[in-house]
């Protein structure tokens, strides 16, 4: 090899921690690096910036070291049409299984559990090429918008140590955000991709209701009403990766919506709920920029002024039940009486967040008069939805300002004042009607946080959704790797 062939290599491997998963993969395609080499830099990026970050909770690196030289020496003969994720290390949340490697939910009663197959989403990201690198830290039982457990403790966020990286996909977001890993998997049934990627910087997709498998997530969604506002979906660096990996893990081909034809309805600044001056400034420059190529209204959509409530009341749905029995296992414990001893003495094994959600749970359940209301509502909604949404997309804020000291953001959603009613609105909205959102960075505030908006509409017209996203990361720089902690 040439110096001059040396050099370039060198200048592209000290890059590969800034690359999204597409340029990666063109990489390793193109023989200009090799697996081995880009599975290693990021170990070692990783092992350096988790120390201060801990995002991620359990890794596999020498299994992954194994596969990169593997696929290496395989490499003539791959057909990348059907593998267009080729060597290229990835991260999953903690909550979603791959076999040998635990998933705990951030419960300490379920510390050495090892599954022993992968999740659906897994075996499909493993047959595009993908290597799974390791996990990323949740909330206990994702039931928080903090990530911080028991088991594995807090995730700090990937611009500032003192601020919350979100939840419950807060370990994958921060990861990506200070470029641990390319792109990864995660889940939302409230705001759980979203919040964090907004708060990160990073690029995040909500799949719409029951486009990608379910299995082998933990804790499972039994109850219909819940499963209609989850969904697993993708976290990267671009745009084009996020389309990419929900384009293999989806189970349905989608139409493609008429882009052309496209209305794009703005949320206006004065909705009604919080929004920081940084924040609405920022929209107001997105505003200015889609209104000069697109019919660009700014307006309330339907129902947006429900959608914290029934997003409160679904999820309360069992007061908390399913995941009090996962939380305590055998123990048939009183919530109140550890929530107190947690919170005054910090030595027991359940996280005060956790055991605080479980009480508002109980206490915001809804009657079963008023669950029959609220499918009915839910029923009208979805054909109300359908034709407005028809060739039309929504831009929302993610949530009212940056990423927020540790503990505040928490204090906002779960206040017993129900404050959830001023903060939730932006967030809720895609997850009671089941719609797919994607979160794409536009800029920071005075602090130096990103900030992101979300794109919003209707099942079959995402194509629509990630043309308008690769403008806007055109247009306002998209991702920007942190480097708070090389």
């Amino acid at each position: 090899m040439s110096q001059v062939s040396k050099v370039i290599n060198l200048k592209i491997k000290n890059n590969l921690i800034n690359l999204d998963a597409t340029e990666i993969a063109s990489l390793i395609r193109e023989r200009r690096v090799t697996i081995t080499e880009v599975t290693e830099t990021l170990i070692e990026h990783i092992t350096k910036v988790n120390r201060k970050l801990n995002a991620v909770v359990e890794d596999r690196f020498e299994e992954a070291l194994k596969e990169a030289k593997e696929k290496d020496e395989n490499i003539d003969q791959i057909d990348f049409s059907s593998q267009p994720l080729y060597g290229v290390p990835i991260s999953i949340k903690e909550s979603i299984d791959v076999k040998g490697m635990k998933t705990t939910g951030g419960i300490v009663h379920r510390k050495d559990i090892l599954m022993n197959s992968d999740a659906e989403v897994v075996k499909q990201l493993k047959k595009a090429g993908a290597i799974i690198l390791c996990k990323t830290n949740t909330p206990a039982l994702c039931f928080c918008h903090e990530t911080d457990n028991k088991l594995y403790g807090r995730t700090n966020n990937a611009w500032n140590v003192k601020r919350t990286a979100g939840g419950s996909s807060g370990g994958e977001a921060a990861l990506i955000g200070v470029g641990g890993t390319p792109v990864g998997m995660s889940s939302d049934i409230g705001g759980s991709i979203r919040l964090p990627s907004h708060f990160n910087g990073v690029v995040g997709f909500k799949p719409g209701k029951f486009q990608v498998p379910s299995e082998g997530h933990f804790p499972p969604d039994r109850i219909p009403l819940k499963s209609r506002m989850s969904s697993i979906g993708p976290i990267g660096k671009s745009v084009r990766d996020v389309e990419l990996v929900y384009q293999i893990i989806a189970e349905k081909q989608k139409k493609k919506a008429l882009y052309e034809k496209v209305q794009i309805e703005i949320l206006p600044n004065d909705n009604g709920f919080p929004l920081s001056k940084s924040t609405a400034g920022l929209l107001d420059k997105v505003n200015d920029f889609v209104s000069k190529s697109y019919d660009t209204t700014l307006s309330i959509p339907p129902y947006f002024n429900d959608s914290a409530v029934i997003w409160q009341e679904i999820m309360s749905i069992d007061g908390g039940k399913e995941i009090k029995d996962l939380a305590f296992n055998t123990d048939r414990a009183n919530v109140w009486k550890y929530y107190m001893k947690e919170k005054l003495t910090n030595k027991t094994t359940t996280h005060m967040y956790l055991s605080w959600a479980l009480i508002g749970a109980n206490l915001f359940k809804p009657s079963q008069k008023r669950i029959k209301e609220i499918e009915l509502f839910l029923r009208e909604g979805d054909k109300t939805l359908n034709s407005y949404l028809q060739n039309r997309l929504l831009i929302f804020p993610v949530y009212h300002r940056s990423a927020l000291k540790h503990g505040e953001l928490f204090k906002e959603i779960f206040s017993i004042n129900k404050t959830y009613k001023q903060y939730m609105p932006y967030i809720a909205y895609a997850n009671v009607w089941g719609l797919p959102s994607l979160t794409v960075p536009i800029g920071f505030d005075d602090n130096n946080l990103p900030i992101g908006i979300q794109i919003i509409s209707k099942i079959g017209n995402e194509d629509a959704i990630f043309r308008l996203g690769k403008k806007l990361e055109d247009k306002f720089g998209g991702y920007i790797r942190s480097t708070v902690y090389d």
